[in-house]
């Protein structure tokens, strides 16, 4: 009897995401976000929009994929998904979901979305690969590797 190989899917850290999120219809606002540490369910890390890191605190809840943390000026809440590029060896780990500002940001009250990616290797057999990834995955790795918002 063969038994199937379970592969745990988590939030890699420490980790370095390019990001991008619109808020009350305004433009699109690129920049980075890292996860230095996920210690529980406890996370830690910075976002950095306009050349500043700015702290971040929040939750990341294993089972169901769901992350939401704090910066000064902005609730985040979203989930994570996973598509993995066996051709190429790469697992592109997508989180996504709403925002909403809070005081002392200008736009305080306005809601809004964002998209965070970033790429490990993929080192064991693919989880998900659909035909393609979420157009994020390409913009947001384009902050990355130095192509958007630089």
């Amino acid at each position: 009897m063969q038994t199937a190989q379970k592969t745990m899917v988590s939030i890699p850290f420490p980790s370095r995401w390019g990001i991008h999120a619109a808020v009350g219809g305004r433009p699109v606002v690129y920049g980075t976000f890292n996860i230095n540490s996920v210690t529980g369910n406890r996370v830690t890390g910075t976002v950095n929009f306009r050349g500043r890191d700015i702290p971040i605190n929040g939750y990341w809840d294993e089972s169901t994929k769901q992350i939401r943390f704090d910066s000064p000026y902005a609730t985040y809440s979203g989930n994570l998904t996973i598509f993995d590029d066996p051709s190429i060896r790469i697992r592109h780990s997508i989180l996504s979901g709403r925002l909403i500002m809070k005081p002392p940001s200008l736009q305080a009250g306005e809601y809004g979305t964002w998209i965070a990616t970033t790429d490990t290797s993929l080192t064991g057999p693919p989880i998900s690969s659909k035909a393609l990834p979420p157009v994020g995955v390409f913009l947001t790795s384009n902050v990355l590797h130095g192509g958007v918002g630089r």
